[in-house]
């Protein structure tokens, strides 16, 4: 019998990539988009670790399901580590991703930076029904710069340069993936979903 996860979020990119995680699962994914419409979830957490535990138990909780829930974002050196959990709103509330990288654009201008080092982290966290958890992480280091390039990826990546001629961006689906931040963080995840679910479901 498949176990029905929450995965909270109605971003069809994520959802494509936890879909391909889980092939072979004994899972059945359900998002955001496919339940009732609930209330956000109150992300008031310092860490991306934080974050992604609070909105797994708040929709767990919601929905009375397993809920795996992720928190990633970008860093900036130059921005002191800026917008970090607040990546997804950096803008405000509502924000883009086109409002969120002009935001970026005009922070690296007002401390006269036209490029710095900086990560994405992303953070996954898993409730069962029980309140068990399961949390990984994963980071990718690179280089902000104040030119974007490529079409592809969502968020910062056409200003986040892998190397000193391609951003993420720039990338196929397949090399994303290979090498993200949430990428990473699945890797790590799905053997010790794997085994969750071998012991739960005996």
């Amino acid at each position: 019998m498949a176990k029905k996860i929450v995965i909270a979020t109605k971003n069809l990119d994520k959802l494509r990539e936890l879909e391909i995680a889980f092939d072979g699962l004994p899972v059945e994914i359900l998002s955001l988009a496919d339940i009732d419409d609930f209330p956000d979830a109150i992300e008031d957490g310092e860490t991306f670790e934080e974050n992604a535990e609070i909105k797994a138990r708040f929709f767990s909780e919601k929905t009375g399901l397993a809920c795996l829930a992720d928190d990633s974002g970008l860093e900036v050196d130059a921005l002191d580590g800026r917008p970090g959990v607040h990546s997804a709103r950096f803008a405000g509330y509502h924000a883009h991703d086109v409002t969120n990288n002009q935001k970026l654009l005009e922070e690296m201008a007002k401390v006269n930076a036209t490029e710095s080092p900086a990560r994405y982290h992303c953070a996954l966290c898993f409730v069962d029904v029980d309140g068990s958890k399961i949390v990984t992480t994963g980071t990718i280091n690179g280089t902000i710069r104040t030119v974007a390039q490529g079409e592809g990826g969502f968020g910062y990546d056409p200003y986040f340069y892998i190397d000193e001629n391609k951003t993420m961006a720039e990338l196929s689906t397949e090399e994303k993936d290979e090498i993200s931040h949430r990428g990473k963080a699945l890797r790590e995840f799905v053997p010790k979903l794997k085994e969750w679910l071998t012991c739960s479901l005996e």
